[in-house]
């Protein structure tokens, strides 16, 4: 059995065992970059394209510590970096469980459970969720080509996760100090430097129907800013404006993208290519 089998009946049987509503998991790649290619149970397109990096994230964590890794509350977690939190929180999860894939005592891959609400993840919940990751485990070592055969995936990242994140950060500020320029000829200038910027993180071709979506430059500012962990009245300083009209923008934002959160916006966003 190929993996991409493989893993799409470990993703399954993860969630009939665990109980967990929202099951996902993915293999690494020649770049060592976990990729999630199979999802159940979710309600948004949010984990769409999710790619965790060691050590990057609770999943991240679990592959550089090789155990399983959980909170039960994911937004405020401070015992990991939050850089997936647009596909996390746009799912709207709360409760995460990540748990290794080990083949031969070496990560091959990681399976998720998330809940959208706040569980007590317990060993109850924790025995089958790592029953199901040594299973994939044997069957992959078992299949001996599926150890050189390369996991379908997208193609890796020109960018590291982290010099994804620094290169977020670096176009918000260069929102922000457009927001704060009369000059229009400068502030062109600026935003024909913010577009290159944002190709840079696109890895593939944008979705059908990005040329029927516009944001408007304000909406893109307080976008790019939420994108970040930004709250409305740190964005508000940052642009401003008031705080009752950064909500505004948000909101036409969301609306504009399906997106029934700021996060999913942000990760609806990014896979339009209007924001790195």
């Amino acid at each position: 059995m190929d993996t991409s089998r493989l893993l799409t009946r470990a993703v399954t049987e993860f969630a009939r065992r665990t109980h967990f509503p929202v099951a996902f998991g993915g293999l690494l790649d020649g770049s060592g970059v976990a990729r999630v290619t199979n999802i159940v149970g979710n309600r948004t397109t949010a984990l769409r394209g999710l790619a965790v990096a060691p050590d990057r994230g609770l999943g991240g964590r679990a592959l550089t510590e090789l155990r399983p890794r959980m909170t039960g509350d994911y937004g405020s977690a401070r015992q990991i970096t939050h850089d997936y939190d647009p596909y996390v929180l746009g799912e709207g999860i709360g409760t995460l469980i990540a748990v290794p894939v080990l083949v031969d005592g070496r990560p091959r891959g990681i399976l998720y459970g998330g809940t959208w609400g706040v569980w007590n993840v317990g060993g109850v919940t924790a025995a089958p969720a790592v029953q199901v990751a040594e299973d994939l485990g044997r069957e992959l070592s078992r299949n001996a080509s599926a150890l050189l055969e390369a996991p379908p995936a997208a193609p890796s990242p020109a960018l590291s996760a982290r010099a994804t994140e620094e290169l977020r950060e670096s176009y918000a500020e260069l929102r922000t100090i457009a927001a704060s320029i009369d000059d229009d000829a400068l502030r062109e200038r600026i935003a024909r430097v913010e577009q290159r910027l944002a190709a840079l993180t696109v890895a593939e071709e944008p979705v059908a129907d990005t040329a029927g979506i516009r944001l408007s430059r304000r909406e893109t500012d307080v976008l790019a800013c939420a994108a970040l962990g930004s709250t409305n009245g740190q964005i508000a300083d940052q642009l401003g404006l008031r705080e009752g009209t950064v909500k505004a923008y948000l909101g036409t934002a969301m609306s504009k993208l399906d997106a029934s959160t700021r996060h999913a916006a942000v990760a609806a966003a990014r896979r339009r290519g209007l924001l790195p």
